[in-house]
């Protein structure tokens, strides 16, 4: 399991290699439904309005619903749909390896705007102001109205883009495989800074009380202070970090390749504690009610207190 869950009203949702997406009750465990796409689903559903939506291998992002596992509709890309969508007054957008960042009206589908870039869209994209922000492995940030999809800005980085980029106080931070997180102005596209790793940033970071948090495949988990730009801590696993970092009460939650989901203290990057599973944790940890759920290769979905 790569995806990372989501989770509403004390039901979790995540997506499988065998093609399905589940539903499943967080207390009693049992599953609610399961929906079966023509591919695996590696895309992270979102929660909205009633709906689950995700996309999968078969090169479709579907909307079902939440209560029954009915699928209300479904939409045609010409790739892969491996981006994780984000729901935003009344639209779902999402990427997809034909090279097209979608904008799909939410209750029926249909398209609303389509952009082009240079590449495939794994990453996913972030929503803020009125305006989308994605990365494409055609190296490039891109900033796009939400309503008319028209560009704004583009950002060159050095390679490859598939992390997903979060946005915070007029930044957009997003990492690159050119071994750089890069910190950019939201308004006009120009960066800020940028923070050298020894490895690929492809995890999408997390932000909280001045410091930014994020993972490497040079095995480490890195928080940089905002307003330093330098390393507050670093913290070393066994494996590559391409999990994207959860932040809850001063506490990060990540996962490694090295079968572990790692709970740090968010100010020294000292270890509380580790839970091993038998895979790779690529899924990005979720925290509900105490409970951090995660997934991993080893075909689990994880619920750790």
């Amino acid at each position: 399991m790569l995806t990372s869950p989501a989770i509403a009203d004390g039901v979790v949702y995540f997506g499988s290699e065998d093609s399905r997406l589940y539903a499943m009750d967080s207390e009693t465990r049992q599953v609610k439904w399961t929906f079966k796409a023509k591919g695996p689903v590696y895309s992270s559903p979102a929660v909205a309005g009633g709906m689950v939506y995700f996309g999968s291998w078969d090169g479709h992002l579907y909307a079902v619903d939440i209560d029954t596992g009915q699928e209300q509709w479904r939409f045609k890309t010409g790739g892969k749909v491996v981006s994780c969508p984000a729901v935003a007054e009344g639209v779902v957008y999402f990427g997809s390896d034909d090279d097209h960042l979608y904008a799909v009206d939410s209750k029926t589908g249909q398209l609303t705007w389509a952009f082009k870039t240079g590449g495939d869209i794994g990453s996913s994209p972030a929503i803020a102001e009125g305006v989308v922000y994605f990365g494409s492995d055609d190296d490039h940030l891109y900033a796009v109205d939400a309503k008319t999809g028209q560009e704004q800005w583009r950002f060159e980085t050095g390679d490859a883009i598939f992390s997903s980029p979060a946005v915070a106080d007029g930044v957009v931070y997003i990492g690159s495989d050119d071994d750089h997180l890069h910190a950019v102005d939201s308004k006009t596209g120009r960066e800020e800074w940028a923070f050298k790793t020894e490895g690929d940033v492809c995890g999408s970071p997390g932000i909280a009380e001045g410091l930014v948090y994020f993972g490497s495949t040079d095995r480490h988990l890195y928080a940089v202070e905002i307003e330093t730009r330098q390393a507050k801590w670093k913290f070393k696993t066994q494996d590559w970090v391409l999990s994207s970092p959860a932040i809850a009460d001063g506490v990060v939650y990540f996962g490694s390749n090295d079968g572990r989901l790692y709970v740090v203290d968010g100010k020294t990057g000292q270890e509380k504690w580790e839970f091993k599973t038998g895979g790779d944790v690529f899924s990005s940890p979720v925290i509900a009610d105490g409970v951090v759920y995660f997934g991993s290769t080893d075909d689990y979905l994880y619920a750790v207190r």
